[in-house]
């Protein structure tokens, strides 16, 4: 697979945009959970580009591999606090919407451990989501792809 263009290059304007507000975001949510957000969407998506560039940035933050490697069945382990589940459930339910949208058990788990911060819990959520739609339809090449090449 060829990578088809590089936003970056192609659109800079637009990039430095959506890296803006990506780093807004960013700032407003813990930075282990924004790992796990990123992490599920992204394997949700089957976006090759963003599992590899957000599993290397967790496994540098000391993010453990158990964590990530269970992050494909997350309701099976013990691994995740309820902080975090409810986190993963609400990005799952955003991520598969369907005809009925968000459950309101999803969401009101998620709204009761998160308050205030919701806003930027579903807006990592969606933005993830816009970064996976681009670098799939745009064939991003992982990082770790190029460095073995």
């Amino acid at each position: 697979m060829t990578q088809r263009l590089s936003l970056a290059n192609v659109s800079p304007d637009l990039y430095k945009h959506l890296a803006a507000l990506e780093g807004n975001i960013a700032a407003n949510v813990e930075h282990s959970l924004y790992h796990l957000i990123k992490l599920r969407a992204s394997m949700i998506n089957g976006c090759a580009f963003c599992i590899d560039m957000h599993s290397t940035d967790a496994l540098k933050s000391g993010e453990t591999t158990a964590r990530l490697f269970g992050l494909n069945a997350w309701w099976e382990t013990p691994l995740y606090t309820d902080r975090e589940i409810a986190a993963l459930r609400l990005t799952d339910a955003v991520t598969r919407f369907g005809e009925h949208g968000v459950s309101d058990d999803v969401y009101d788990a998620a709204a009761a451990e998160f308050g205030d911060a919701i806003p930027y819990i579903v807006a990592a959520i969606g933005m993830i989501n816009l970064w996976n739609r681009l670098a799939i339809t745009f064939q991003a090449t992982p990082a770790s792809a190029l460095a073995t090449a």
